[in-house]
């Protein structure tokens, strides 16, 4: 990689270097140029100033740090150090004439993380994307470096909602002396007309005000920019196919059949099944039943299920359908669904009109600090619910906007499990709950639709009469009642892997997802292998 020549923004970021300031926070737009520049100037000051000492450079995982600082840095051309990274301790040390220093790798993913940063003196921190931080790992590294008279903090983010913690402590905090550089793609020599054109493309909505115009804005409105130029009247002659499956019981059972060619997937056809209209609950064979009659006269690559229907993905086995465990990332999907329906990768048959209708049902919370998504008829539950986390049980409320782990249970292995939490939010506001109790006294409230996993699979709350309900420690527990308790706000989380996670002394309760992002965050951005990334993709 060569860097001939910098904008006037990251020159900028090399007088920093030189200066007498202590702190640089570069924000804005995507491909920038300000992560380049911004590795190389750090290096630059460390080695000019210091030697035989040590530096932090972080990212949201090690994996992202390595990926956006570290192999950048060390690929550019002509570059004055010499580079010897050990990934046994993850330091990379950089060498030039007699000097030497230690640039330590972290990962900020979640409120643990602060754990790993303790212990070291260091005269510098490079935050790369320090949005996605929790404060106390940022609190914790800063604290790191109090120790030096000299030391710099560089930060570098896309921007985020303006209420964001890192918004507001530093960058509308007059007190805070810092050198402020906001970047837009046009500050980025080496990008072209056609380029940025086509970074514009990857995004829609409030992550295009964020990523490409670089603005800290609010997410309001409807999610998804869907209408008549995403439905079709044509059903593709050929193609990969996929069945997506969001499954539910009291809430709705809705299956997705798509045609995948070249970069345009298309659902052609879809099942739908509401037991709350229709009072009747179906079984699992009957849902299987309903799969075959959707896969009928089509080769199904994959059938992408949520991962928590166990007995239902056992059944689809049985019947011959290769099963894929839904990947779920709600933000993330989002971004990606957003930009496939922009670009016409994403296109709904005018037949399906559950799935068209779902997409007018997503909206963004605006009484929300964080990107909260509202959807009809979400699964939730009470705010005072004590989640199980790593370090004892905590409200499930006071975990919005927080990372970190809790306990889950692997249905498979019948094993509890740490497991990673994020996107804890409130959903609605006061709706009607109700309580469960069991024979021990452990409770739970929330939505009558919430799914707790009981000895017979998976149910909704106001199905759970008579029903002996799993306990994280693999002992069950007999339900003695369920009655209406009022109105109360309502919440709910993500989990990695599971799907789950243990509250209230061990009850085994359910996150969900919907069968469209199941289908594209599995299926569409990792194809066959589930592991080869899809050029078109962002």
């Amino acid at each position: 990689m060569q860097i001939d020549k910098f904008s006037k923004k990251q020159a900028e970021i090399i007088k920093f270097a030189y200066s007498d300031e202590g702190v640089l926070i570069c924000d804005g737009a995507v491909r920038s140029g300000k992560t380049i520049v911004m590795s190389f100037a750090f290096v630059l000051w460390a080695m000019a100033n210091f030697d035989k000492t040590n530096f932090a450079i972080c990212g949201k995982t090690v994996s992202n740090a390595e990926r956006n600082i570290l192999r950048p840095f060390q690929q550019i051309e002509g570059m004055p150090f010499k580079t010897q990274y050990k990934i046994s301790n993850r330091m990379l040390t950089v060498r030039c004439a007699d000097r030497e220093n230690y640039f330590y790798l972290f990962g900020g993913k979640d409120e643990s993380s602060q754990a790993l940063i303790q212990g070291l003196t260091l005269a510098g921190v490079l935050f790369d994307e320090v949005a996605l931080m929790p404060k106390s790992f940022v609190d914790q590294a800063i604290a790191r470096t109090l120790s030096f008279k000299n030391a710099k903090l560089w930060f570098n983010c896309n921007p985020e909602s303006p209420n964001h913690w890192f918004y507001k402590e530093w960058l509308t905090d007059e007190k805070k002396q810092k050198k402020h550089l906001h970047f837009l793609m046009r500050d980025n020599p080496i990008l072209g007309d056609a380029e940025i054109a086509r970074a514009e493309s990857f995004f829609a909505g409030v992550f295009y005000q964020r990523f490409i115009l670089g603005e800290w804005v609010l997410s309001e409105g409807l999610v998804y920019d869907f209408g008549e130029p995403n439905i079709v009247d044509e059903i593709p002659s050929n193609g990969e196919y996929y069945i997506s499956i969001d499954y539910g019981t009291l809430n709705p059972f809705s299956a997705g059949l798509w045609s995948v060619t070249g970069a345009k997937a298309t659902r052609i056809k879809e099942y739908y099944y509401s037991g709350r209209e229709t009072q009747h609950q179906k079984t699992d064979e009957e849902y299987c039943d309903a799969v075959e009659e959707l896969a009928k006269g089509y080769k199904i690559a994959r059938v992408i299920v949520d991962p928590s229907a166990a007995s239902f993905i056992t059944a689809l086995s049985k019947r011959g359908f290769a099963v894929i465990k839904a990947n779920n990332d709600v933000l993330d999907g989002i971004r990606i669904v957003s930009r496939m329906l922009k670009n016409g990768n994403i296109m709904i048959h005018r037949s399906c009109t559950n799935c068209i209708r779902e997409f007018g049902l997503y909206s963004w919370d605006d009484r929300s600090n964080e990107d909260t998504v509202i959807k009809e008829n979400d699964h939730c539950l009470t705010g005072d619910t004590l989640v199980m986390t790593e370090n004892g049980e905590k409200p499930i409320a006071e975990l919005v906007g927080t990372t970190g782990k809790v306990w889950s249970y692997n249905v498979f292995t019948g094993e509890a499990e740490l497991k990673l939490y994020k996107d804890c939010r409130m959903t609605q506001k006061q709706v009607p709950i109700w309580e469960l109790k069991t024979a021990s006294g452990k409770t739970v409230k929330g939505t009558i639709d919430h799914l707790i996993l009981t000895k017979n699979g998976w149910l909704e709350l106001g199905r759970c009469v008579f029903e002996h309900i799993q306990v994280i420690d693999g002992k069950y527990e007999k339900v003695t009642s369920i009655y209406a308790a009022g109105y109360e706000d309502v919440y709910n989380m993500e989990v990695e892997d599971n799907h789950n996670f243990a509250v209230n002394g061990g009850l085994i309760v359910h996150n969900c997802m919907d069968d469209l992002r199941y289908f594209v965050y599995t299926v569409l951005r990792y194809r066959k292998d589930n592991v080869k990334r899809l050029s078109w993709m962002p």
